[in-house]
Parts: structure tokens; sequence; C-alpha cells
């Protein structure tokens, strides 16, 4: 089923988006949006610009190479942002999603996620991390926090919102 002709244009932010293998996947869906995505690393970008030549081409992605401790100005707020295996990469964690909070509309969704990158990865590490997620959700604004369980391989997924669109 097609949207309405009045639905909005949705916006979504991928943070680090790496190779781009599952920007690419959401960038082709995006017939009634768009995706930017933004990685500190000229080799991430140029590999998911390739696998997302045809959406980007037609509007509906957009890369940027940039730190996510330096984010660019996106011109408009975001219905979406995501974060795959970033917590190595980010200095300064809740500084950095109460500013992703800021660049969500009211009621906007984060999804984080990640896996441990250890030979001794079980659920404990798993709950461990869903805990430091949910309490970084929490510090920077974020409600409605939801843990995701029972992920194969052991992996975290933490979803939430922005209550009311209150800009920190």
């Amino acid at each position: 089923m097609f949207p309405p002709r009045h639905a909005p244009r949705r916006r979504g932010l991928e943070i680090g988006f790496g190779p781009g293998i599952a920007l690419a996947e959401v960038v082709c869906r995006a017939a009634r949006g768009s995706v930017y995505g933004v990685d500190h690393s000229d080799v991430m970008v140029s590999q998911a610009a390739e696998r997302s030549v045809a959406g980007i081409r037609a509007r509906q992605g957009e890369l940027a190479r940039a730190s996510a401790d330096r984010l660019p100005h996106f011109g408009e707020l975001f219905d979406a942002s995501v974060a795959v295996n970033f917590l190595g990469f980010w200095s300064d964690a809740p500084d950095l999603l109460s500013e992703l909070r800021g660049l969500l509309r009211p009621s906007g969704r984060i999804g984080l996620a990640g896996s441990p990158r250890r030979p001794d990865a079980i659920a404990g590490i798993t709950v461990q991390a869903d805990r430091e997620l949910h309490d970084l959700l929490t510090r920077s604004g974020f409600t409605q926090v939801r843990l995701g369980s029972g992920l194969v391989p052991p992996g975290t997924c933490v979803l939430a919102a922005d209550p009311s669109g209150e800009r920190p």
C-alpha cells in the first residue's frame, strides 16, 4: 500500500554507517523519505556511496564524512536516528545523545545497537550493555526506553523516544 499523497516526507539519520550495508537497505526503501548518513572514514563513505548509488542519485540518501563529535548542519529535523557499534568511537556519549535528541522532531525515535566484539561475549555482557545504554538515553532526556533481548549472537538493541520535542 502506498502512503497517502499528503503523508509527510520522513527523514532518518545514521551515525557511523561503516560500509553502509544497513544504510543501503534503508535508502532503497525510502520512497517517501530520505536517509542521511555520517561517518568519520573516507573509506566507509566511499563504500557506502557505492552501495547506495541509486538512492543517492534519486535524492533519497545523502552521505557526509564527519565525526560524530562534530556533526554537520542538516537543515531540518529527523524522525529517527540510529547508531550501531558506536560507543568506542564517541568521546562523550551523553553529550552526543543530547545533541542527537535536539536533531529529532517531537516524538522522534532513536535506536542504538551493538554487539560485544569479544570472544567471551555472552548474554550477561549484553545485559550490562543494555543497562548502560538505557542509562545513557535516560540521562540524555529520552523516554519510553525499550530493551531488545534474546539476540543471537549476543547483542544489544535499545529504542527510545524524545518525549515532547523539548530541546535540551
